[in-house]
């Protein structure tokens, strides 16, 4: 038997929004701080002149977590835009519930993603050139 269909409830769906959101952002900045930490670690180990192995399997170990980044903060970038159209929909549709547009969730994902054109950290938006289509080692 179907499911009776019900109006999901928005302050939950923002909730959840913007704690997928919090969680991206901090995925993100973890990845760019393992990357310098195991940066200066390799650097350490090939001033030490260890074991050439270790080093290249520590290099290894590298690469994969500078190949996290751009993943990552793709994933970022799609969640504070869902999060930013969410909000503005929200803003259209629901301009009338004071208890949503004053709730704890909304005014986290204000900071969050601003609507502003800028960025959480007040920065301009960039906008990415994908190199989807270019042969190893091409120019862009």
């Amino acid at each position: 038997m179907p499911r009776p269909s019900t109006k999901a409830d928005p302050q939950k769906q923002l909730m959840i929004k913007v704690k997928a959101c919090q969680r991206l952002i901090k995925e993100a900045a973890y990845y760019e701080k393992e990357t310098k930490e195991n940066e200066a670690q390799l650097q350490k180990m090939k001033d030490e002149q260890k074991d050439p192995h270790d080093i290249k399997k520590f290099e290894e170990v590298l690469g994969e977590s500078q190949m996290m980044i751009p993943e990552s903060i793709g994933r970022r970038d799609k969640a504070l835009g869902d999060l930013r159209d969410f909000v503005a929909v929200l803003e259209k549709d629901e301009a009338g519930d004071n208890e949503l547009m004053t709730c704890e969730w909304m005014v986290e994902a204000k900071k969050l993603a601003p609507s502003d054109e800028k960025t959480a950290d007040g920065g301009e938006d960039v906008a990415i050139t994908s190199v989807d289509g270019l042969a190893e080692g091409e120019a862009f």
